[in-house]
């Protein structure tokens, strides 16, 4: 018997096997030790590493899996981490791979009953779990060969809701055929329209421009949803300018901030004026599992499909989409192709999942599905489930707890929105750092009104709080490294203001100085408040309770006077009250120069009493020489002192001012 050449025969496959289980193990359980976003790397990087064409001869399993932990995991962006927080959940679970492991190995197709039974029998059965776990009503469930209704897994919620916008799509055509004469599909396509919100996910609007038909996103509330007379008002304007509306889509978790369109009203509207009514709830549906989130499943009895993502939160990896029809007959008429080699001898009586879906072949993905709902059990996934929704409540905590942030859309389960108060352009550079830092990893959104936000999912089974602790020190401190760069920024660009011309009525003043002789003086600008000297010594001079009759401070005193420095409005004070207890003070000279305001001092260093002594001598030997020849300037013991600027002054001036 010939087999094509292999380098993995079944010894080597088994060897092979244990070490990717090996290391599967080890990667999952260390997943945190890996930045999760490779943020060094640039499009195209792996030319470089790998050949541009495929080897001649077959290699070994060490050579490949070498270049697995050389050259693959380094570019890999690692969705298991509980530090991913971009987009929604994409998990998977020991269950989930052991179930595709052994679909790898069946590799069973199962596009009809009769290609492999097994396939769509389970599928049945475990759609049909699924849907009584999440409350759906059995007008969903394939319960029997009579029942209309039913449940398939697909590929992704896009490809589902552009199944069930093709559906309803059929249904309005059919309706058509049988009340005009001469009826044209084509015609009456160009007239059809269908209806969303402006939250709702960009797939919906990809099915309308497949499936050709006018998409119009309607305006949501104040709590990002849709409501159902938004709905009805648009429909009845569409239809008084002669278009056909036949089909809505009502979001359940929404992508931008997870919020929830009002399906009780929508359903009404929808079953009021007869228009398919498609529930996506991709993300949200596996919360469903929990009966206390059941809250927005209200109406769901009115609706004709619906769609969520087991591969997003309840672990069973992709690809895995779960979505139910009420009327199974409507999809059937949609992609009903059915040559003779793909009949059977129970053609009609079994499922033929062909006629469920676009494409013709499928995989055995209910095998997983069904590993992980055995293994978890209901309550098993109703604790994932709420351990990450109180995480997120915790994140949030943690957000709301730093003033320079805000959010701006109510959280709803495992999904936060956050953003830097102010500027878009703030938040916008604070999630860039923060990702290409490549520790934590989010997506941005926009909500109305032009509001960016980043969106933060709590995810992974893996996550703990003190992972969710160690992401929120990540984006406070990339914060904060933006907040100093803009005070930097605006104190190199702030003007510069001269002392004198600082002076503002509208404030007070601050005496930040110390009243101690001889103690170092120092303004804070950012507290005191400046006001010109004459301000000052006539209010403030008072504030003196105690007045310092000693040496040091008649020095001080003299020294101010005589050197024609600029000092602080400690330093004035000192003079002012100084002047007065010193009634046996020598002659004082008069500074030839204007004091300007305020000031700063320098800080004196402490001199010998000698060196003081011989500077006074001469000092006062000065004075007596410039007052000689001109008693009128004479100044006496008992000279007053100005009030303006605290110079002593002639008793001839009036108000004693110079």
């Amino acid at each position: 018997m010939y087999l094509p050449t292999c380098n993995c025969n079944s010894f080597e496959f088994s060897s092979a096997a244990k070490k990717v289980v090996d290391f599967t193990v080890d990667y999952l359980e260390n997943i945190r030790n890996y930045k999760v976003y490779p943020a060094d790397k640039k499009p195209g990087y792996l030319r470089e590493l790998i050949p541009d064409h495929a080897p001649l001869e077959g290699e070994d399993w060490d050579a490949i899996f070498k270049d697995v932990k050389e050259k693959i995991l380094p570019g890999l962006t690692h969705w298991q981490s509980p530090h991913m927080h971009a987009y929604f959940p994409a998990l998977t679970c020991y269950p989930s791979m052991l179930g595709d492991m052994l679909s790898n190995a069946f590799n069973a197709i199962g596009f009809t009953w009769a290609s492999s039974p097994v396939n769509t029998e389970l599928e049945v059965i475990s759609m049909n779990w699924l849907g009584k776990m999440i409350g759906l009503p059995d007008s969903f469930l394939h319960l029997d060969n009579n029942s209309k209704g039913g449940g398939v897994i697909q590929t992704t919620a896009s490809e589902a809701t552009l199944t069930c916008l093709l559906a309803g799509r059929a249904r309005i055509f059919k309706k058509f055929e049988k009340k005009v004469a001469k009826f044209e599909p084509a015609e009456m396509n160009v007239k059809l329209v269908a209806y969303c919100s402006d939250q709702a996910h960009s797939s919906v609007e990809k099915a309308g421009l497949i499936g050709l038909v006018r998409m119009r996103l309607l305006e949501t509330d104040d709590n990002l949803s849709l409501r159902g007379e938004t709905l009805l008002n648009a429909i009845k304007e569409d239809r008084e300018n002669g278009f056909i509306p036949f089909w809505v889509c009502a979001t359940l978790g929404t992508t931008g901030a997870c919020s929830f369109d009002n399906l009780d009203e929508i359903g009404t509207v929808c079953a009021e004026e007869k228009l398919w009514l498609h529930v996506d709830a991709a993300y949200a549906g596996s919360a469903f599992v929990c009966p206390e989130h059941r809250i927005w499943l209200r109406g769901i009895e009115k609706a004709d499909s619906l769609v969520f993502n087991p591969s997003k939160w309840l672990m069973v990896h992709f690809d895995c989409t779960a979505m139910w029809v009420k009327d199974s007959n409507a999809i059937h008429s949609s992609f009903v192709v059915n040559p003779l080699y793909l009949q059977h001898a129970n053609s009609g009586l079994a499922v033929d999942y062909m006629h469920w879906q676009i494409g013709l072949s499928k995989r055995f993905r209910a095998l997983k599905l069904w590993f992980v709902l055995r293994n978890y059990g209901i309550t098993g996934l109703q604790r994932h489930i709420r351990e990450n929704v109180c995480l997120a409540q915790k994140f949030e905590v943690m957000v709301l707890s730093d003033s320079r942030f805000e959010i701006p859309a109510k959280r709803y389960l495992g999904l936060v929105v956050f953003r830097l108060k102010g500027e878009n352009a703030l938040t916008e550079e604070l999630l860039k750092r923060t990702n290409s830092k490549g520790n934590v990893h989010c997506v941005p959104a926009s909500l109305p009104n032009d509001i960016y936000v980043i969106r933060f999912t709590v995810t992974s089974q893996y996550t703990t709080e003190e992972d969710l602790e160690s992401d929120w020190r990540e984006f406070a401190t990339v914060a904060d490294e933006i907040f100093d760069e803009l005070e930097c920024s605006a104190d190199e660009n702030r003007a510069r203001v001269p002392l004198k011309d600082t002076k503002n009525t509208s404030f007070g003043t601050s005496l930040l100085l110390a009243n101690t002789p001889r103690s170092p003086k120092v303004i804070n600008g950012s507290f005191a408040a400046f006001l010109n000297q004459s301000d000052i010594l006539a209010s403030f001079a008072i504030l003196k309770a105690q007045v310092h009759n000693s040496p040091h401070v008649r020095r001080r005193i003299k020294g101010i006077l005589m050197s024609g420095k600029q000092f602080s409005l400690d330093s004035r004070l000192d003079l002012v009250i100084g002047m007065g207890a010193n009634p046996q003070g020598e002659g004082v000279p008069v500074s030839s120069k204007t004091q300007p305001p305020l000031f700063e001092d320098s800080c004196d260093e402490y001199e010998d009493d000698n060196v003081v002594r011989d500077r006074e001598r001469s000092n006062r030997k000065q004075t007596r020489f410039r007052l000689e020849g001109d008693e009128s300037t004479a100044i006496s013991e008992e000279a007053p002192i100005c009030t303006n600027c605290g110079h002593a002054i002639k008793r001839s001036h009036q108000n004693y001012k110079c």
